[in-house]
């Protein structure tokens, strides 16, 4: 059992990272959104790295940006009918790379989100199972490229979702580097805190880093730690020692990341009482 680390989350906004770095973080994970595509935009996100690792933070991780206009970032979505978020998901995810190369960090992309919208998606191929293997073409294609320095997060839609041993052996197949958030397979479990624990075990070996976040089990809600109904000390003998994390928490204040320090304090004292 080891003791937790704080990873914390924010944007490439100035004072969001001071924010953040005033808890000395071993991990900052960015939040990414369009702005960030354009061409002032996306040199100030290089900038934001490189200011982060001057006060160094090794560990750093993006997040692809979550919406394009009216869309999730699904890459579900076929090109035919999706040309525009087609080629926003192609060319962010080809710029992060090109990123994380220069900068050796790390970039995540959601293997889907959720709702109405994928399932619109989903609903353009002949059945479930051919939507799921668009996105693993996808997905093993942007695997190709990003190497070491790629990785894909579990969803709470029927294309990328963990909590189901078939699906996750499929998803292990392919040996993607994987990034677990914990609340969306306990949501996609309907709060089944044995079958959350299942999948952390199963997938263990693959998964390079975590997003802690609790939740009631219903929708998504990203709770503090200890708000929710997540059991949190068997999660945590569960965690791959190996792999990075940060608390995803949903904050009052996007400049003020209190939520996300409350809950490494709740984590580390569940650990202490592990140990």
């Amino acid at each position: 059992m080891i003791m937790p680390m704080l990873g914390l989350k924010g944007s490439s906004d100035q004072q969001q990272i001071d924010d953040r770095l005033q808890y000395h973080p071993d991990i900052y994970e960015f939040y990414t959104s369009v702005a960030d595509f354009t061409d002032a935009g996306y040199q100030r996100l290089d900038e934001a790295v490189q200011y982060v690792q001057s006060k160094g933070i090794t560990k750093i991780v993006i997040h692809h940006p979550m919406v394009y206009k009216k869309w999730h970032l699904e890459v579900v979505a076929p090109e035919k009918s999706f040309p525009e978020l087609y080629r926003f998901i192609e060319e962010s995810t080809e710029k992060l790379i090109a990123l994380a190369q220069k900068r050796n960090v790390q970039i995540l992309v959601h293997g889907g989100y959720a709702g109405k919208e994928v399932q619109e998606m989903v609903s353009l191929y002949p059945n479930v199972e051919a939507a799921r293997q668009a996105v693993y073409r996808r997905l093993d294609r942007f695997a190709r490229a990003g190497g070491n320095q790629i990785m894909f997060e579990n969803s709470i839609a029927p294309v990328f979702a963990y909590g189901h041993p078939e699906q996750e052996d499929e998803i292990l197949s392919h040996n993607y580097r994987l990034a677990f958030d914990t609340s969306h397979c306990f949501i996609e479990m309907h709060g089944d805190n044995q079958a959350l624990q299942a999948s952390l075990r199963h997938l263990r070996d693959h998964i390079v880093h975590y997003h802690l976040v609790d939740s009631m089990g219903e929708t998504h809600d990203s709770l503090q730690l200890g708000k929710g109904k997540i059991d949190w000390a068997p999660v945590l003998k569960l965690l791959n020692p190996q792999a990075t994390s940060i608390y995803e928490i949903n904050l009052q204040d996007q400049w003020n990341c209190r939520e996300q320090v409350a809950s490494h304090q709740y984590l580390t004292n569940v650990a202490k009482h592990l140990n």
